[in-house]
């Protein structure tokens, strides 16, 4: 079974930059099942359930090299960050056209 290192996205609710923790997650061996009886969605794999959290890729990779866990590092586009301010809408030589 191959586990998957990534760094989570943040949430819409998040602005910050500071989420720069690595999870190790575990890939489903077998697919989720649907009970025909209540609808709910299951699983025999256990190992999905199990989520390891790391402070940096090099502690999850030798975590995985140290357990004989193959992997898969993903690593994340850094984001494109450019400020921007109110008086920008109110600029003489703005871009865009001022419209209501």
């Amino acid at each position: 079974m191959s586990a998957r290192i990534y760094r989570p996205a943040k949430t819409a609710m998040q602005s910050g930059t500071a989420k720069n923790r690595w999870l190790l997650e575990y890939e489903p061996e077998t697919p989720r099942e649907v009970e025909p009886l209540m609808g709910w969605t299951s699983s025999r794999d256990m190992k999905s359930q199990l989520k390891l959290w790391f402070d940096s890729a090099e502690e999850a990779v030798a975590y995985a090299e140290r357990n004989g866990i193959p992997y898969i590092l993903q690593t994340p586009a850094e984001a494109k960050r450019h400020g921007l301010s109110y008086s920008d809408n109110f600029k003489f030589n703005r871009v865009g056209q001022w419209t209501h």
